[in-house]
């Protein structure tokens, strides 16, 4: 199952987002994204570098 946390970013939060594929993960995390830390709309570097840190 792929996972991946806020931490892999660099960022104070233990969240860990995961899902059955790549794509319900992405979904989880800009669900956390938008209600924890605020952020409504994902940059493509965000994007990128989430991609490049999810664990399998």
């Amino acid at each position: 199952m792929p996972s991946f946390t806020c931490k892999d970013l660099g960022m104070e939060c233990c969240h860990v987002s995961s899902g059955t594929n790549n794509q319900e993960l992405m979904r989880n995390f800009i669900a956390h994204a938008g209600s924890t830390h605020k952020i409504h709309v994902l940059p493509a570097d965000v994007i990128y570098r989430v991609q490049k840190a999810i664990k399998q």
